[in-house]
């Protein structure tokens, strides 16, 4: 297909081919190439291997001594001349970078590098860099962006994706995914990750961006979703430790995932099922009710910090999670709300003042302030429940139990 552009092909052509001679110099010299090797398993059969060259690492080495080129000045000059360029550097590298070094990093360098990738190096190759540039042009000249976020998980299996909220999704990684953009993706990920059942599944985000609109804030939103699977299925999950980020296709960036939804808790690995899937993905929507109340965001944080502690920390931290979201009386008014039964109420009543008292507590109690935090974001509005909870305490009321799957 003919470019868009011809100028802006030919100005960026010649700095590509340049930089292709100049890099091979620089390995006539001496200079290493850092491979990666990358492995492919397939259920079948034996795992396959592949060498990659990381040619990104070993081009962004020699940035200054590429910048100075005469032919990286004529294709800055070429970029300066379209608006649209402007418009897709800021998308990728944000406001701050000066104009010229924006251009240069994201369309010079990027178009370089995926040449360089096509070629398995730096023999150069027409086809290859035709490709680069038919698909660089297609997101410069582009009216939105398709931006995604792809964060390792452990500590959960599924066999079928779910859709956790719009854009945001729990899905099995499929071979080689992150190693086409990043060879040396293996090092960042998790221990045996994509070898055990409960290392086999990522945490994906996906928008669309409008020309001057702003990433999504994607180490925010994928701790949320940790923290909403952890309360739906109780698993031992953690996601990263970091997320790898594209847009439009092309490498974006790789960030570290918050700590708290990166560290992994004690536990034995679940399965992610429909049930849960589907109370996973409503917990997430309403999540921000912590947003306008204070308490509940307490309860929330008390419980997950409870998930890494040892006794008597955790103990502490639980009691500091009943009573924010229930209040002086969160023994009965917690035994009320699980337990319709009036033996199995009495129970956990008698569990829940035990460690009031200042007891280490229970495995079933530890759950049960789980518990309590699903019913209360289920219900919508903690005030309004911890209303009801006392009218059936004083028999007003009938306050069916909270059944769940676990």
């Amino acid at each position: 297909m003919a470019p868009r552009a011809p100028q802006l092909y030919s100005s960026l052509r010649g700095f590509v081919l340049g930089a292709f001679a100049y890099l091979l110099r620089e390995l006539d010299d001496g200079a290493d190439l850092p491979i990666a090797f990358v492995e492919h398993e397939h259920g079948a059969g034996p795992a396959l291997y592949e060498y990659r060259p990381l040619v990104r690492s070993f081009v962004e080495e020699r940035v200054p001594q590429l910048r100075g080129r005469d032919d990286a000045l004529i294709a800055l000059e070429e970029l300066q001349r379209e608006p649209a360029a402007a418009i897709y550097a800021r998308a990728h590298v944000g406001r701050k970078p000066s104009e010229d070094e924006a251009l240069f990093r994201t369309i010079l360098v990027g178009l370089l590098v995926s040449t360089a990738e096509a070629c398995g190096g730096f023999d150069w190759d027409d086809d290859a860099f035709d490709r680069a540039y038919a698909e660089l042009e297609r997101s410069l000249y582009g009216e939105r962006r398709t931006y995604a976020a792809i964060a390792p998980l452990v500590g959960l299996s599924m066999s079928a994706q779910f859709e956790l909220a719009p854009g945001l999704r729990a899905r099995p990684v499929a071979d080689g995914e992150l190693a086409r953009h990043w060879p040396e993706a293996a090092s960042m990920m998790p221990k045996d990750f994509g070898r055990e059942t409960d290392r086999f599944c990522v945490l994906e985000l996906r928008a669309a961006l409008g020309a001057d609109e702003d990433p999504p804030d994607a180490p925010a939103e994928i701790a949320d979703a940790v923290s909403a699977i952890r309360l739906a299925t109780a698993a031992p999950l953690s996601a990263g430790p970091v997320l790898f980020e594209t847009l439009d296709g092309r490498p974006f960036g790789i960030r570290p995932v918050l700590p708290i939804a990166a560290t992994q808790p004690p536990g034995e690995a679940t399965r992610l099922d429909s049930f849960r899937g589907a109370l996973a993905g409503e917990l997430l929507l309403r999540l921000t009710l912590a947003d306008t109340d204070s308490a509940l965001a307490e309860a929330l944080d008390r419980w997950e910090l409870s998930l890494f502690q040892q006794e008597p920390f955790r103990s502490e931290q639980l009691r500091a999670t009943f009573a924010a979201a229930l209040g002086e009386t969160w023994p009965l008014r917690a035994a009320v709300l699980l337990e319709s039964d009036p033996t199995e109420r009495s129970l956990m009543h008698a569990d829940l003042t035990n460690l009031a008292a200042g007891n280490d507590c229970t495995h079933a109690v530890a759950d049960a302030a789980r518990c309590v935090l699903v019913a209360t974001l289920q219900h919508g509005d903690r005030c309004g429940l911890l209303r009801e909870l006392d009218e059936a305490l004083l028999g007003v009321r009938d306050r069916r139990g909270l059944r769940l799957a676990v």
